[in-house]
């Protein structure tokens, strides 16, 4: 699926929302994993929901200086290990969780991590942690009761929607 698109910038951070025809041609409205192919670097890079039924995915550093983005993008089944944020990892390994954490498809460590992001409260976060490894000792792979299609990065969204 080849576009051209402006990039938006958000609170200093520049991203590119995906036309609504691109998106509705992924496999979900949850997170998907795209090959993208940018001006003619190649990339393998998370589409982050919109909680409006699209996507949108932060533009590579060395891209943020172009005024117009050639965009070619592929889904991809491959799935990226996120980065694993220090308060979470501190979690994991002080209730003997490491293991465990290193056993999840990337997919599922994912979810975990957009569910502890998706607030701005402190207090939150570290009881979503908490629920985390309360929730893997008892055997789950994934949070429930979340809606995987809401925007859960809360520099660039609100509410669970994108802010544009």
């Amino acid at each position: 699926m080849y576009f051209e698109i402006k990039k938006i910038i958000i609170h200093d951070r520049s991203i590119v929302q995906l036309p609504e025809s691109i998106s509705l041609a992924l496999p979900a409205r949850g997170m998907v994993m795209a090959e993208i192919l940018i001006n003619e670097n190649r990339y393998i890079l998370p589409l982050e929901p919109d909680g409006s039924q699209g996507h949108w995915f932060y533009l590579p550093e060395e891209h943020t200086k172009d005024a117009l983005l050639k965009i070619d993008l592929t889904y991809t089944e491959m799935w990226l290990d996120p980065h694993l944020p220090s308060d979470l990892h501190d979690a994991l390994a002080s209730n003997y969780l490491l293991h465990d954490w290193s056993k999840l498809t990337p997919k599922a460590k994912w979810a975990w991590i957009r569910w502890i992001q998706f607030t701005n409260n402190p207090n939150t976060r570290k009881k979503r942690i908490t629920t985390t490894c309360s929730m893997m000792k008892s055997g789950k792979k994934r949070p429930c009761c979340f809606d995987h299609s809401r925007c859960t990065d809360t520099s660039v969204c609100q509410g669970g929607y994108l802010s544009i």
